[in-house]
């Protein structure tokens, strides 16, 4: 017959150390999720970062471009069809032309 404590000397550290690697198993896991996690945030972060910065700097060439174009309809108001038109006034130099290039 079987030794019942043969069996249970065997059985319980085996128990034991399967517990152990699979709570070492899932603390990993949850470790390399707030490893993760936290490097999801810090991109968040600075992708945030880099989009208010475009936006300011789209925000400022709309103002450019918009106080361009009022001078540009004032002049083209002073300017009748059968006056002589003189130079249209220069665009600021911060003014971005490239798109329209």
């Amino acid at each position: 017959m079987v030794d019942v404590g043969a069996i249970a000397a065997v059985t319980v550290p085996t128990a034991v150390a399967v517990m152990t690697w699979v709570q070492g198993q899932r603390a990993e896991k949850r470790s390399d999720f707030t490893v993760t996690a936290s490097q999801l945030r810090q991109d968040l972060k600075t992708e945030k970062a880099e989009r208010r910065r475009e936006v300011g700097e789209e925000r400022i060439q709309r103002k450019l471009l918009t106080s361009y174009v009022i001078k540009l309809w004032q002049w083209a108001n002073r300017v009748g069809p059968d006056t002589p038109a003189g130079p249209a006034p220069e665009p600021p130099a911060e003014l971005d032309l490239s798109p329209w290039r």
